[in-house]
């Protein structure tokens, strides 16, 4: 099955990304009411495919829609995740963001930081497609995974 994201046809199936169908699982860790229980992966990571147009008419004016907040967590967790998963060293996520989208992601196994991104415009934190989503979590991911391989040590503190 391919999804339909802004009038292109996407190639990339969930079942073919150990990121994606990551995310997904992060993001139904949260449906406290199963409402995503139904839905496909496909239909459940569609908020993270934002398109230049889209990006443009979220306004940066206010707080930072909670849901947002929430994907930026899921996708930062989704990653510490597959560190684990990989390294077999437990992984922590925090993200902070002010009211204007501004703040950071941070990822660290022990006393090692793993993983460590300034985010902005965070009131637009989207991708173009699923496929810019996956290459950049597993890039994120793979980042993070070399970072533990060469401070072991550190991250069993």
């Amino acid at each position: 099955m391919t999804t339909k994201t802004n009038s292109e046809q996407s190639t990339l199936l969930v079942s073919d990304s150990p990121f994606l169908q990551e995310v997904a699982q992060q993001i139904r860790s949260y449906d406290q009411y199963g409402v995503y229980k139904s839905w496909t992966n496909e239909l459940v990571l569609g908020p993270y495919v934002i398109n230049k147009k889209q990006k443009r008419d979220i306004s940066l004016e206010g707080d930072i829609d909670p849901a947002t907040e929430l994907r930026i967590l899921c996708f930062y967790r989704a990653v510490a995740s597959l560190i684990e998963k990989e390294t077999a060293q437990l992984c922590q996520v925090i993200v902070d963001l002010n009211n204007e989208g501004f703040g950071w992601a941070l990822v660290w196994s022990g006393r090692l930081i793993t993983v460590c991104q300034t985010l902005r415009d965070a009131h637009r934190f989207g991708f173009d497609s699923l496929e810019r989503l996956a290459a950049q979590g597993e890039k994120i991911t793979q980042s993070g995974i070399e970072v533990v391989q060469r401070f072991p040590e550190v991250a069993r503190f």
